[in-house]
């Protein structure tokens, strides 16, 4: 019977190898020193298989990749080192039992065939959040076959789950594995690093690092996926499925080093699994608990709210549309005004669609689309099944009228939404949302969703909104 003797959170920072940072990488001697650390423990281990999770590797929203060739070869030609070249045989019984796992579990993973791969521009080449940490380990240990897989966008419940997959096939392949998460934390610790300072970068890190000593993966299955996007996380998915990997263990923590000295936060930190843990497992008891908090909600929800989940819930069993229930307020049947539906799944988003303005006869039939586009047409996700109505939260904007300002400085990101245009492109960005603190990140968000540059000229306009949940 095979199992994962460790497990570890490694940074990825190509300035760490030698050939591209020529000594720059010495400002970060503490993560340096962690990391031979590691490569001398996994030496001493002599696993027959590494696992290495990764955010840099092709990403989908709701496919985890694997790649499945044979060899897998890198290099870092792309920070000007072509030379430092890897190469390692792929272990593709292991691949293909995680696979089989996987998608019998409903977390759809594989690898992509030749049309696909062009089609979306996939290379079989390692990328740096694999080739970083090996480059430490392979100087020490080389006698093991590697396992390649890039995260994906899915909720985090599901990466977990995924994890737990990945260490069943472990088990069944007789395979002594090393699990690797890499992936460094925030981006945005400081002002001179590449991508600026925001403050949730620091608490970020802060809640990150607390979370591993000792281990509490639950935590980070809770993280609001707005925060994280603002703090500029990079590995965060990578480690859930770590964790996932290790459920049903005692887990015993390391903290090796924490460190971010080029604006960027890099955590080195083992994990070694021990006897069988007691009592229920994390998402077993995240769930219950999230549940509990749904019924909370639904017992205190409003017509607005009541109206969108008993309108997709109709739609996902039936395929059909139900008509107006009794019971509508004045407003609802009355008033005209663009609204909003979001959809979230155990805290995070499931679908959101909603119109600027009213398309609709009334309210109640703005709400009834909305609600059914959200859970069904959201480009980002995959359509609600009937299995997730259950655990599905909904809230409802109905927005009041836009109205044009001048200037970044008429906007406050808990009072007003905005709207930015610039010809026939348009964004919105909804108020008071977790992980937005300032009227700079709102419209760069804003931007975002409407492939304006910054640099271009746009308009903005603000709106109030009324929010039911």
């Amino acid at each position: 019977m095979g199992r994962i003797t460790n497990a570890y959170i490694l940074p990825h920072p190509p300035i760490l190898v030698s050939e591209v940072g020529k000594g720059e990488g010495e400002k970060a001697s503490a993560t340096i020193k962690a990391l031979e650390r590691v490569a001398r423990e996994i030496s001493e281990a002599e696993p027959t298989a590494v696992i290495v999770t990764t955010p840099h590797g092709p990403m989908f929203q709701d496919f985890i990749h694997i790649t499945a060739t044979p060899r897998l070869t890198g290099d870092f030609r792309k920070f000007g080192a072509a030379r430092a070249r890897f190469e390692f045989e792929n272990d593709l019984p292991l691949v293909n039992r995680i696979i089989e796992i996987g998608n019998a579990e409903g977390i759809y993973c594989g690898s992509l065939d030749d049309a696909s791969a062009r089609k979306y521009k996939v290379s079989g080449e390692l990328d740096h959040g694999v080739l970083v940490p090996l480059y430490f380990v392979a100087r020490s240990y080389n006698g093991f076959k590697l396992v390649h897989i890039s995260i994906a966008g899915m909720p985090y419940a599901d990466l977990y789950k995924f994890g737990k997959c990945i260490a069943r096939a472990v088990n069944e392949s007789g395979e002594r594995a090393v699990f690797i998460a890499s992936g460094d934390l925030s981006h945005k610790l400081s002002a001179e690093g590449p991508y600026g300072f925001d403050k949730s970068g620091p608490e970020f890190d802060r809640i990150l690092v607390d979370s591993l000593k000792p281990a509490k993966p639950e935590r980070l299955l809770s993280l609001d996926e707005g925060f994280c996007e603002t703090a500029g996380e990079c590995g965060l998915r990578s480690f859930i499925i770590m964790f996932g990997a290790l459920d049903g263990y005692e887990i015993k923590s390391e903290v090796y080093s924490y460190e971010g000295p080029f604006g960027v936060g890099y955590c080195v930190a083992a994990f070694e699994p021990g006897a069988p843990a007691k009592g229920k497992g994390v998402l077993e008891l995240k769930e219950e608990a999230e549940l509990e908090k749904i019924k909370n909600i639904r017992a205190e929800e409003d017509p607005y709210v009541a109206l969108a989940r008993s309108t997709l819930e109709a739609y996902v069993r039936s395929n059909k549309t139900i008509p107006a229930p009794e019971g509508l307020t004045g407003e609802m049947l009355e008033g005209r005004a663009g609204v909003f539906v979001s959809i979230k799944k155990f805290g995070q988003l499931r679908g959101c669609i909603g119109t600027i303005s009213p398309v609709r006869k009334n309210i109640a039939e703005e709400i009834v689309s909305n609600a059914i586009s959200a859970g069904t047409q959201d480009p980002r996700f995959d359509p609600v099944e009937a299995n997730e109505l259950g655990n599905l939260v909904y809230s409802v904007d109905v927005l009041m009228k836009p109205e044009a300002i001048k200037s970044i400085d008429e906007l406050d990101v808990v009072r007003y939404g905005v709207i930015v245009r610039s010809g026939v492109r348009s964004g919105l960005l909804l108020p008071n949302l977790e992980g937005v603190d300032t009227p700079e990140n709102q419209v760069a968000i804003a931007l975002q969703k409407a492939g304006i540059r910054r640099d271009e000229k746009y308009m903005m306009e603000r709106f109030e909104v009324i929010r039911h949940r």
